[in-house]
C-alpha cells in the first residue's frame, strides 16, 4: 500500500485481526497494526484535486462538510479505537505533573522507597488518567462535572468498603460485553489531528501499551489480597507496586528504542501476572476464604531485579521524552463554540454581531459583508470589530437598507480556516423615504415618485412600434424580426433590457441566430433558416420595474427538393446518450413525405475539425433513434440525418451540436470530487469493506430500451465492492437455454449502463452482468426478464374531433381531442386544404405540442378543411377525420339571446328581472343589456316598451314605475361590440305585487369556473329578497344532468357564508347540475335557477396560475391564456371578490399574460387569488396561500434579494504546454460591467510581468497564467466576482503535496516541450501481431532529419537490423517471427541526431508478455486449417494446421458437446505444424461431431469436422485396409540380416555365413546359385534352425564356388531373396598375373 492512499479500517476488520469480538487486541498485535501504517506520513490531497476543485469551505456541499466534521470535530464520537493517542495526550496538566512526579520519586529513591512511591504513584497515575478521560467523554457527550462517574481503582487497596463499580457505558453496551472484561473509555479533547507525524507516531505506540496497562488495571488482574490488615496491606502493595512498574514499563518501553528488550519484559510481567491473576480472583472471590501468602523463591527475585533495572531504565528515558513535547501536539483548526446569529433591525438601530472561536494557535477571524472584507477605515464610525478573550463581536452603527446583507466570520490559523454565517435585514417603516438617497440626487422630484436604478420616474410606459408580424420564411433563406421600442419618459445613459423569446424559451446568439440594439430598434435575425427556428417569437422589453412584450409566429416552409418528390429534411437532430463506443441519435420526422412514405432514414456523422462526412448506417432506419457505432474514444463528432423514400434521398437535416465519445464513468472521474482531505488519520468504520475482495452482483438490472437495433441495460453498483474500482461484464443467453456468452470480454465496462447491438430481431434473450476487480470476477446478478427485440414504442393513434373556428381574416384556430395512450408523444402536424381542391398543405413544419393552433397564411373568404396526425420516435400516426369545413374571416357576431328570465323579487311599484347570459357572445365581451315589457290585460299582451335606455352590466334590473296588481311579460336582448343581438323569448306572465315571503328569495346569476375533471368552482350572488331577516348562508346541490328531480343531493351539511364553493369528486366526462339556496332565520328559501349542464372535463390548452420570484425578491401571481378572444380581459379575485382597489395588489396585463403583484406578502394576504378571462368559454384558474406556502415563498424572496453570481465551473488549474500554468473558472452569464479581483493568501496580486489576467465575458471564462510556478507559489488562489449586485467568488488550494506534483507536472510538460524540438517520439513504442503471427514492434517520430539514426536494443544489448529506415512515413518497426518465450524481455529504441535523442522502452515481460502471448495464441489459433480426417493404420486421425505451434495455446478436443478423455485408444498431439486427434482401433461409438478449441488465454476459437455417416465409413474401411497391408507388411517372410553383399574368400579356406530369417508362419528356406536352385552336400552344408537362423557352409572353396547365390525366405504373406556374391581367389595365381600386367604394360612404351 502506497503512503498517498488512504489508510482506513473497519471495526469488524479489526476485530478480525484480533480474532475475539469484544476484546481489546494486545499490544503484541497493536505493534504490527502500527508497523503498517506510513511512516512520516503528512497531510495531503489527491493528485487529481487540482482539476476543478473549489476547496473553500463556504461552497462545499453537504455531504463534503459531514465528511470534514469526522475530522475535525469529536465533540460526539467515542475514540477507543481512533484517537487513543489523542485520549493519551489529552489528559489534563495536573495528570503530567502528578505522573512526572511519581516518575522522578521511583527514579532517587531506594529499592524499598521505590516499591512503595511506585504504588502510590500507580495508584495516583490512573486515577488522574481516569478522571481526564471520564471528564473528557464527559464533555465530549454533554455531560456536567457532578454527573462524570469514575471507578475507584483504591478499593483493592484500601480498608474501606468497596463499592459497586461504576461504568460509563450504556446498560445496552454493558450486556454486550464479555463478563471478565471491562472497555477502557478514551475520549480526546482535541478537535482536529494534523496527521501522523514521527512524534505523534510514537504517541500512538505508547497509548498501545497504555491501553494494554488500564485493561490490565480494569480486571484487576495479578493482585493477590490477604485477609489480614496488615499483610494485606504489605502484599498487596508490593505486587500492585510490581505490576505498576511492569505496565507502566511495557508503556514507556514502548517508546523506548530497544524495543526487544521492552517485548521481553512486557512478556515476563505477562507471564506472571497471568499466574498471579487465578490466585487473585481466587482470594477476592468469598470474604471468608483463608489467606494465600505466596513464598517468592531465588529465581522469582532475580527475575523481579532484572525487571526493575529495565524499570528504571525506561522511566529515565520517559523522562527525557516528556521534556522534547512541544506545544505542536496541541495544534488544532479553529472552530465555532458560538456563533453569530442573524438579526432583523430596523433602521438607524445598531447591531452586534457576536462569536467565539476555539483553536490553537489562536486563530485570527476576519468579518465579510457579501464576500468582501470590511475595511473600517473606509467607512469611519460604521463599523466596530473588536476581540476580547475569545469573544469575537462586529458592531453595525446607525443601520441602513443598504446594510441588508450576508455577513461572514473567517477563522485561520496555520491548521486551516473555518467560517460562519449571519444574515441582517434591515427593515424601513411603512411610508418612510429614504432621506440620504433623497437628497442625494435631484430634490424637486414629489415624494410619491419611487426611485428606480434609472433616476426618479412614477412610470415607464413602453410601446412597440413598426411591429413584425406572423412571417413565412423557407429553409436556408435569412429573416429578420424587428420593432421599434418606444420608452416615456426617455432617460439618457440607461437603455431597456431586450429579450427575445421563441416558445417560451430564451433565445440565445449562436451561428443560427444574432440579436441586434440599435438604441430605439431590437432586431432578431435568421442567417440560415431552419424548421427548428418555427414557433411563437416573443420580443420582452423591460425597463425597471415596468416591462412590455409583443409575440407573433414564424413559419418556416421546406426547402426545394433537389428531387423532386424526396421527402422534406427531418429536424432536432440530437444525441440522446452517448458512451465511449456508442452514441444514440434522435430527431423529428419532417411534416412532408413528398407524395409516398417515407421508407426510413440514412445518419450521416462527421468528426469535429473536419469536412468530412460518412454515412452510419447502410439500410434506413424507420425508427427515430439510432445508435451510431465505430466511434474513436475521447472525439466528438455531429451528426445529421437525411429522409428516403422510394423516389429518393431528401435534403439533410440540421447538424447536431457537438458531442464526445466517453465513458460517462469517465465524464463522472474528471468531474467527481474527494469527499475529504487527507489528514493522515486511521478512520474506523463499520461501514466500508475492507480493499481486496471480490465484488458483489449488481442489483437492479433492467432492460431501459429496447428496438430493433439495440437494447440499453442499466443496474447498480454492488454495495460490496471494496475501495478500488471495478469494472462490469456483460452476459447474454438465448430465452431457451442456459448457454451464457460474454459480450463485452475485450472492453469491460466501467458505468452501469451499456447498450448491445447485433441482436436478432424477434429473438428472446436474457442478461446479466458480473462485477470485476483486482481480486477476481464476482456472482453474476440476477437475469432480467425475457426480452424480445424489436420495438417496443407503438406509433400513436390517430387525433380526434377535430374543430376549426374563426380567429382572424387570415387565420383559423383549430383544436382537436389528443392521442390516447400515446407514448413519447413528440407533438402534432397539422394541414389544411381548399375545400374540393384536394390537395394538402403543412400548417406548420415543426411539431406542436398540446391540442390546439393557430393556421395562418390562410385566403380571406376560403373555405377550408383541417386534418391532424401525431408523431412520436416509432412513426406519425394515420391522419385524423377531416374537419368541418370553414370559412375564413373575421370571428366577432352579435351575442345570442339570453335565456331563463325569472322575478327575483316583487313590490307594488317595481319588480326585479335576473337571467342569463347568452350562450354565445359572438366573439367579443357582452357590454350590457336592454330590457323590454309590456302589459298582459286578460290574456292580451300590449305593446313592447323600453325599460332602461342605457344598458344594464349586471343579469337582474329593477324596473320601476309599474303598475300594482297588473300582470306584465318581459323579453331581454344583449349587446356587444359587433351589435344588438335578437332579443329572448318572451317571458311567462308576473304580476306586479308586494311579497310578504319570510324566507329569503334564490340566489341568482348562477356561473361555474375552473372547470377540471374532477372540480370545478361555482359562484353565485345572493338573493334579492332576504326575507324578513339577513340572509346567514347557502346550501348547493347538485346532481347529473339525466338524473331525475328526486336525485338532487346537497354538497355542505351546515351553511356556507362564502358566495362560491369549489366542488371536488366529480367523474371525469359526466355532465352535471347545480342549484343554490340560502337560509335566513326562518328557514330555506327556493332554489336558484339551474347552473349547467357542464361537463367535467379538463379542457386542452388548460393552464394553471403560476407563482414566480423576480431577481428582486418580488412575488406574484402569473397566468397566461392561449384562447383569448381580441377582446378579452382578465379580471382578478381574492375568495372571488374583485381585487381592483386592494392597495396590496398590483396588477399589470399585456397581451395573453397578466401578473398579479404583492406589494409586501404577508398573513393578511392569505386566501384563494384567482384569475378569469371575459369572453372566453369560462377559462379562469386560482391559486392557494396559505400559511406554508406563505413561509415558501417569503424565503425564497429572501434568497433572491442577496443574489450570487452563477458559476458554472470553479475555480480549477491546468498544465499548458510549454509548463505554463493557467488557473480558470466560468461563470453562467458576466455582463459587461463585471469586475474580478485575484487573491493569493489574502492579498490581491494584478497584472505584470508574473501574472497575466484576462476575462472574456461573453462565456464568462475568468483566466490566470503564470509562466512558472516557484516555491513561492504555494497558497490559496481566490478569484472574487462583482456583477451589479451580484457577488461571488471561488476559490482553490495549493498546498502541501498537491502543489508539489501540479510543480512537477509543471516542470515535466516544460520537459516534454524541449524534448520535442528535437527528434523524438510522436507515439512511443507499441507491439502488434501481423496475420503471418509475427510480432511487429513500432513506434513513431517526428521531427526527424537525414542525419537521425534509430537503435534497437534487447535486453540492454543492440540488436542488428537488416533494413534501413528512411523515415517517410515516421514509423518504425521490429519484426520478430515465430515469438515465443525465448523473445520475452525489455524493448528498447533510441533516437538521436546532433539536436538530441529520445528513447522508448517497451516491457515484454510479466503481465506484458502474458498479454502479448494470448494475442499471439489468438492469431496462431485463427489461422487454423479447418479439420481434417485421416486414416492410418492404427486407426482414425483428424488433424489441423497452424502457421506454428506454441505450448502457450491450449487444445482442447470434445465429443458430441463432451469434452474427450484421453487414453491410450484416444490420443492427441502437435508434430509440427500439425495438430491432431488419434483414434485407435474405432468403433460405432466415435462416431459424431468433433470440436477443436483453440484457447488464447481469454478467447476460445473452435474448430469442428463431422465423423458420421459416409465420412466415418470411408474412413473406417481405409483404416481397415491400411491396418491389413500393414499386418501383412509385419508378418511377411524377410532376411533380417547377417548375409554380406560381397565375399572375397582365399581357395582352400572355410566360408561359414549365418544369417537371420522371419516370419510370421515360420517361412521356408531355399538356396539359388546363379539362379538355380542349390541342394546342400558334403561340400556345401545348408541349414536352418529354429525357424530363424539360416546357416551357409562350405568346407573348403574352390574357384568352382564363385558365383551369385541367393536365400529365398517365403510364407503366406510373400516372399523376398537376399543376394551376395563369393569370389574365389589363388594367390600365385594373382602374383603372376600381377608380373604379367607389369610387363605388358612396359613394352607397350
Amino acid at each position: 500500500m502506497s503512503k498517498s492512499q488512504s489508510w482506513k479500517l473497519s471495526l469488524k476488520d479489526f476485530t478480525k485481526l484480533h480474532g475475539h469480538v469484544g476484546t481489546f487486541p494486545p499490544p503484541s498485535l497493536l505493534w504490527k497494526l502500527i508497523a503498517l501504517f506510513p511512516q512520516g506520513h503528512v497531510m495531503s490531497l489527491p493528485f487529481y484535486q487540482k482539476f476543478h476543485q473549489h476547496y473553500d469551505r463556504s461552497y462545499r456541499n453537504k455531504d463534503l462538510r459531514t465528511t470534514m466534521s469526522q475530522y475535525h470535530q469529536e465533540k460526539k464520537r467515542s475514540a477507543i479505537y481512533t484517537h487513543g493517542s489523542t485520549a493519551y495526550s489529552s489528559r489534563s496538566s495536573a495528570a503530567h505533573r502528578q505522573e512526572s512526579e511519581a516518575f522522578s520519586r521511583a527514579t532517587s529513591a531506594s529499592y524499598q522507597q521505590q516499591a512503595s512511591l511506585a504504588t502510590q504513584s500507580a495508584l495516583a497515575t490512573a486515577v488522574s488518567r481516569k478522571a481526564a478521560s471520564a471528564y473528557d467523554y464527559g464533555y465530549s457527550h454533554g455531560l456536567t462535572d457532578s454527573s462524570l462517574m469514575l471507578e475507584d481503582y483504591s478499593s483493592g487497596l484500601s480498608p474501606q468498603t468497596k463499592r459497586a463499580r461504576k461504568s460509563l457505558l450504556s446498560g445496552e453496551e454493558k450486556e454486550n460485553l464479555p463478563s471478565d472484561y471491562m472497555v477502557p473509555i478514551f475520549s480526546g479533547r482535541q478537535k482536529h489531528v494534523s496527521g501522523i507525524t514521527d512524534t505523534e507516531e510514537e504517541r500512538i505506540k505508547e497509548a498501545a501499551a497504555y491501553i494494554a496497562q488500564r485493561n490490565l488495571l480494569a480486571s484487576e488482574e495479578g493482585i493477590i489480597a490477604s485477609k489480614q490488615a496488615t499483610v494485606s496491606k504489605q502484599a498487596t502493595a508490593s505486587k500492585q507496586a510490581t505490576v505498576s512498574k511492569q505496565a507502566t514499563a511495557s508503556k514507556q518501553a514502548t517508546v523506548s528504542k530497544q524495543a526487544t528488550a521492552s517485548k521481553q519484559a512486557t512478556a515476563s510481567k505477562q507471564a506472571t501476572v497471568s499466574k498471579q491473576a487465578t490466585v487473585s480472583k481466587q482470594s477476592t472471590s468469598t470474604l471468608h476464604q483463608e489467606e494465600v501468602l505466596e513464598k517468592k523463591s531465588r529465581k522469582v527475585a532475580i527475575r523481579e531485579k532484572a525487571e526493575q533495572l529495565s524499570l528504571r531504565k525506561t522511566l529515565e528515558e520517559t523522562e527525557a521524552f516528556h521534556k522534547k513535547l512541544n506545544e505542536d501536539n496541541l495544534l488544532h483548526a479553529p472552530d465555532f463554540v458560538i456563533k453569530p446569529r442573524s438579526h432583523t433591525v430596523w433602521e438607524k438601530e445598531n447591531v452586534i454581531l457576536h462569536c467565539s472561536v476555539s483553536g490553537w494557535p489562536e486563530p485570527r477571524v476576519t468579518w465579510y459583508k457579501n464576500q468582501v472584507p470590511i475595511n473600517v477605515h473606509a467607512n469611519p464610525g460604521k463599523y466596530v470589530i473588536e476581540s476580547r478573550y475569545g469573544m469575537h463581536t462586529l458592531e453595525i452603527n446607525a443601520c441602513d437598507f443598504e446594510d441588508t446583507a450576508q455577513y461572514r466570520a473567517s477563522a485561520m490559523n496555520v491548521k486551516g480556516e473555518f467560517s460562519a454565517y449571519a444574515s441582517v435585514v434591515v427593515k424601513r417603516y411603512k411610508g418612510e423615504l429614504d432621506e440620504t438617497g433623497f437628497h442625494a440626487r435631484v430634490s424637486t422630484m414629489p415624494p410619491s415618485f419611487a426611485v428606480t436604478p434609472y433616476g426618479y420616474a412614477s412610470k415607464f410606459e413602453i410601446h412597440f412600434d413598426e411591429k413584425f408580424d406572423v412571417s413565412f420564411g423557407r429553409e436556408g433563406e435569412t429573416m429578420s424580426l424587428g420593432c421599434r421600442v418606444v420608452i416615456t419618459p426617455e432617460i439618457k445613459h440607461f437603455q431597456p433590457e431586450i429579450q427575445w423569446y421563441r416558445n417560451g424559451e430564451l433565445v440565445s446568439p449562436s451561428k443560427w441566430v444574432q440579436t441586434h440594439w440599435s438604441g430605439d430598434r431590437a432586431t432578431l435575425t435568421f442567417s440560415h433558416l431552419n424548421k427548428e427556428d418555427e414557433g411563437l417569437y416573443t420580443i420582452h422589453a423591460r425597463m425597471g420595474d415596468y416591462y412590455e412584450q409583443y409575440s407573433a409566429y414564424v413559419f418556416v416552409r421546406d426547402a426545394d427538393a433537389e428531387i423532386e418528390g424526396a421527402p422534406a429534411s427531418p429536424l432536432d437532430v440530437v444525441c440522446l446518450e452517448a458512451n465511449k463506443d456508442y452514441i444514440i441519435i434522435s430527431w423529428k420526422q419532417p411534416a412532408v413525405d413528398g407524395g409516398s412514405p417515407i421508407l426510413g432514414y440514412f445518419i450521416d456523422k462527421c468528426e469535429v475539425g473536419t469536412d468530412s462526412w460518412s454515412q452510419c448506417n447502410d439500410t434506413p432506419v424507420k425508427f427515430a433513434r439510432f445508435p451510431v457505432t465505430g466511434l474513436i474514444e475521447g472525439r466528438s463528432y455531429i451528426f445529421r440525418v437525411r429522409a428516403v423514400n422510394k423516389t429518393g434521398i431528401g435534403l439533410p437535416s440540421r447538424v447536431s451540436e457537438p458531442v464526445a465519445a466517453l465513458d460517462p464513468a469517465e465524464k463522472a472521474r474528471l468531474k467527481s470530487r474527494p469527499s475529504a482531505p487527507w489528514t493522515g488519520q486511521i478512520i474506523v468504520t463499520e461501514e466500508e469493506p475492507t480493499e481486496g475482495i471480490i465484488p458483489g452482483p449488481p442489483t437492479d438490472l433492467s432492460v431501459t430500451e429496447a428496438t430493433r437495433s439495440y437494447v440499453v441495460l442499466s443496474w447498480k453498483p454492488p454495495r460490496q465492492r471494496g475501495h478500488e474500482g471495478i469494472l462490469y461484464f456483460v452476459e447474454k443467453c438465448d430465452a431457451e437455454t442456459e448457454n451464457w456468452q460474454r459480450v463485452n470480454t475485450e472492453l469491460p465496462v466501467k458505468s452501469p449502463r451499456f447498450a448491445l447491438f447485433d441482436l436478432a430481431e424477434g429473438k428472446s434473450y436474457r442478461f446479466r452482468v458480473r462485477c470485476s476487480n483486482s481480486a477476481g470476477v464476482g456472482e453474476p446478478s440476477e437475469a432480467t426478464d425475457v426480452t424480445v427485440v424489436g420495438d417496443k414504442l407503438d406509433i400513436p393513434k390517430a387525433p380526434g374531433n377535430v374543430i376549426p373556428s374563426r380567429n382572424t381574416d387570415t387565420s383559423v384556430v383549430v383544436t382537436w381531442e389528443e392521442s390516447k395512450d400515446a407514448k413519447e408523444l413528440v407533438g402534432y402536424y397539422i394541414e389544411s386544404s381548399v375545400v374540393g381542391s384536394g390537395k394538402w398543405e403543412p400548417c406548420n413544419n415543426n411539431p406542436v405540442k398540446g391540442s390546439r393552433f393557430t393556421c395562418h397564411g390562410l385566403t380571406t373568404g376560403q373555405s377550408y378543411i383541417f386534418r391532424v396526425r401525431a408523431v412520436n420516435a416509432a412513426g406519425l400516426s394515420e391522419y385524423s377525420q377531416n374537419s368541418e369545413a370553414i370559412e375564413v374571416k373575421a370571428a366577432i357576431a352579435a351575442p345570442s339571446p339570453p335565456c331563463d328570465i325569472t322575478c327575483l323579487e316583487s313590490f307594488h311599484d317595481s319588480m326585479v328581472l335576473g337571467w342569463k347570459q347568452p350562450d354565445k357572445t359572438g366573439g367579443a365581451e357582452i357590454t350590457g343589456y336592454y330590457v323590454n315589457y309590456r302589459e298582459v290585460i286578460d290574456g292580451v299582451p300590449g305593446r313592447w316598451r323600453e325599460a332602461n335606455i342605457k344598458a344594464v352590466s349586471d343579469e337582474a334590473y329593477k324596473i320601476s314605475n309599474l303598475k300594482e296588481n297588473m300582470v306584465y311579460q318581459f323579453q331581454v336582448a344583449a349587446m356587444n361590440i359587433a351589435g344588438l343581438g335578437v332579443p329572448s323569448a318572451v317571458s311567462e306572465c308576473f304580476k306586479c305585487e308586494e311579497w310578504t315571503i319570510a324566507v329569503p328569495g334564490p340566489p341568482h346569476s348562477l356561473k361555474y369556473s375552473e372547470v377540471r375533471k374532477t372540480s370545478l368552482v361555482l359562484q353565485w350572488k345572493p338573493p334579492i329578497h332576504s326575507g324578513r331577516t339577513p340572509v346567514t348562508g347557502y346550501f348547493v346541490d347538485m346532481k347529473e344532468a339525466s338524473a331525475k328531480e328526486d336525485q338532487w343531493r346537497g354538497l355542505n351539511e351546515a351553511a356556507i357564508k362564502n358566495n362560491y364553493l369549489r366542488v371536488q369528486g366529480l367523474k371525469e366526462g359526466e355532465s352535471y347540475v347545480f342549484r343554490v339556496r340560502a337560509i335566513n332565520l326562518t328557514g330555506v328559501g327556493k332554489p336558484s335557477d339551474l347552473a349547467g349542464p357542464v361537463v367535467a372535463e379538463t379542457r386542452p390548452g388548460t393552464k394553471e396560475v403560476v407563482v414566480s420570484v423576480d431577481d428582486d425578491g418580488i412575488i406574484s401571481l402569473n397566468f397566461e391564456c392561449d384562447q383569448m378572444a381580441p377582446n378579452s380581459e382578465f379580471t382578478w379575485s381574492k375568495d372571488y371578490v374583485s381585487t381592483e382597489d386592494s392597495p396590496r395588489l398590483e396588477v399589470e396585463s399585456k397581451g395573453n399574460k397578466t401578473k398579479m403583484t404583492f406589494k409586501d406578502l404577508g398573513t393578511e394576504d392569505l386566501g384563494i387569488y384567482s384569475c378569469d378571462v371575459t369572453n372566453t368559454d369560462g377559462i379562469a384558474s386560482s391559486y392557494l396561500i396559505d400559511e406554508e406556502e406563505l413561509k415558501r415563498l417569503l424565503a425564497l424572496s429572501q434568497e433572491h434579494k442577496f443574489p450570487t453570481v452563477p458559476v458554472k465551473s470553479e475555480l480549477a488549474v491546468e498544465i499548458l504546454e510549454k509548463g505554463q500554468v493557467r488557473f480558470w473558472m466560468q461563470a453562467e452569464k458576466l455582463s459587461g460591467n463585471a469586475k474580478v479581483n485575484y487573491i493569493f493568501n489574502d492579498k490581491e496580486i494584478f497584472e505584470g510581468p508574473k501574472y497575466k489576467m484576462h476575462i472574456d465575458r461573453n462565456t464568462g471564462i475568468i483566466e490566470m497564467f503564470m509562466e512558472k510556478l516557484q516555491d513561492e507559489d504555494e497558497g490559496t488562489y481566490t478569484f472574487q466576482l462583482q456583477d451589479g449586485r451580484a457577488t461571488g467568488h471561488s476559490t482553490l488550494v495549493l498546498i502541501g503535496d498537491v502543489y508539489k506534483k501540479l510543480q512537477k507536472e509543471a516542470e515535466f510538460q516544460r520537459q516534454e516541450w524541449i524534448r520535442k524540438q528535437g527528434p523524438h517520439f510522436a507515439e512511443y513504442l507499441s507491439w502488434e501481431v501481423t496475420g503471418e503471427c509475427n510480432v511487429l514492434l513500432k513506434c513513431k517520430v517526428a521531427n526527424i532529419k537525414k542525419e537521425t539514426h534509430i537503435v534497437w536494443y534487447k535486453d540492454e544489448r543492440e540488436i542488428s537490423v537488416d533494413e534501413k529506415h528512411d523515415f517517410k512515413d515516421g514509423i518504425c518497426t521490429l519484426l520478430i517471427t515465430e515469438f515465443s518465450k525465448k523473445d520475452a524481455g525489455i524493448y528498447e529504441v533510441i533516437l538521436k541526431d546532433d539536436r538530441g535523442k529520445d528513447k522508448s522502452r517497451l516491457k515484454l515481460v510479466d503481465e506484458a508478455f502474458k498479454d502479448l502471448m494470448s494475442e499471439v495464441c489468438k492469431m496462431i489459433a485463427l489461422s487454423a486449417t479447418d479439420l481434417k480426417i485421416q486414416s492410418t493404420a492404427e486407426g482414425i486421425r483428424l488433424y489441423s494446421f497452424v502457421t506454428y505451434y506454441l505450448e502457450d495455446l491450449k487444445v482442447n478436443w470434445s465429443h458430441n458437446g463432451t469434452a474427450i478423455k484421453y487414453s491410450e485408444r484416444v490420443k492427441t498431439g502437435v508434430t509440427g505444424e500439425q495438430i491432431w486427434l488419434q483414434i485407435n482401433e474405432p468403433t460405432p461409438n466415435d462416431k459424431g461431431k468433433y470440436v477443436m478449441e483453440l484457447f488464447d488465454g481469454k478467447t476460445g476459437h473452435q474448430k469442428t469436422v463431422d465423423l458420421s455417416g459416409q465420412a466415418y465409413d470411408e474412413a473406417f474401411a481405409e483404416f481397415q485396409r491400411l491396418k491389413q497391408a500393414a499386418i501383412a507388411e509385419k508378418n511377411r517372410a524377410r532376411v533380417v540380416g547377417g548375409l554380406p553383399d560381397v565375399v572375397t574368400i582365399q581357395e582352400g579356406k572355410a566360408l561359414n555365413l549365418t544369417c537371420i530369417v522371419w516370419g510370421d508362419p515360420t517361412p521356408e528356406v531355399s538356396w539359388l546359385k546363379n539362379e538355380r536352385p542349390l541342394a546342400s552336400d558334403d561340400h556345401c552344408n545348408l541349414k536352418f534352425e529354429a525357424g530363424k537362423t539360416a546357416y551357409f557352409t562350405i568346407s573348403g572353396v574352390s574357384t568352382a564356388d564363385s558365383g551369385k547365390y541367393g536365400l529365398v525366405v517365403k510364407n503366406k504373406y510373400g516372399s523376398e531373396i537376399s543376394d551376395f556374391t563369393v569370389s574365389v581367389f589363388i594367390p600365385e595365381e594373382e602374383a603372376r598375373i600381377a608380373t604379367a600386367e607389369a610387363q605388358k604394360g612396359s613394352k607397350s612404351k
